[in-house]
């Protein structure tokens, strides 16, 4: 398995997001490749507990995130999309961090079996980019409705560069929650990690 870092448009490595690209094995019958390891996926980020798998799908334009969760809970994730495709994206929120409000991002899909490693301290979220996507992803803790928070997809602050042009003149589609998810400069100290 291939695994390397990421850096943001600024050209920042962020010391944290893996992009892991499995090593395929195919002929004419199909493909094989191992999607988890826990001893390759240990040598590139330390020591992980997953506790939880999560699966989504989505139809083209729904826009998942930025989502997070705080101590006692804070979730790492695993996240790889094996129908379709998607636009994911992982924002440092670690106030101590060189890279505070830097994002990273990669196209995820069956195409290409790639998968992004979003650790505890970042915000997750992503973009549909085919007719439909199944997302699905390990976490380091359960959900905590007490300890998850939200910042806007759109902020400026973030400036996330979404291939909107993907959706071909319509807008994404957001739940509710997402849609009046604060911005990154209106979080309280609380809201951030510490």
């Amino acid at each position: 398995m291939q695994v390397e870092r990421l850096r943001s448009r600024e050209g920042l490595e962020l010391d944290g997001p893996l992009l892991l690209t499995p090593r395929l094995f195919g002929d004419e019958r199909g493909f094989f490749y191992e999607s988890w390891n826990q001893g390759v996926f240990d040598a590139a980020a330390g020591l992980t507990r997953f506790v939880q798998d999560n699966h989504s799908r989505s139809c083209r334009g729904v826009l998942r995130g930025l989502h997070y969760q705080l101590p006692p809970h804070p979730q790492g994730k695993l996240v790889r999309c094996m129908v379709g495709a998607i636009f994911d994206v992982a924002v440092d929120l670690r106030p101590s961090s060189p890279s505070f409000g830097q994002w990273v991002a990669a196209e995820l899909g069956a195409a290409n079996h790639r998968q992004l490693w979003v650790p505890a301290g970042f915000a997750h979220g992503f973009l549909t980019l085919s007719e439909h996507a199944e997302v699905l992803y390990k976490t380091t803790d359960f959900w905590s409705r007490e300890c998850e928070r939200a910042i806007r997809w759109d902020d400026p602050q973030l400036a996330i560069a979404w291939p909107l042009e993907a959706l071909e003149g319509t807008e994404p589609q957001l739940s509710d929650k997402d849609a009046l998810a604060p911005r990154l400069a209106d979080l309280n100290a609380i809201d951030l990690f510490r």
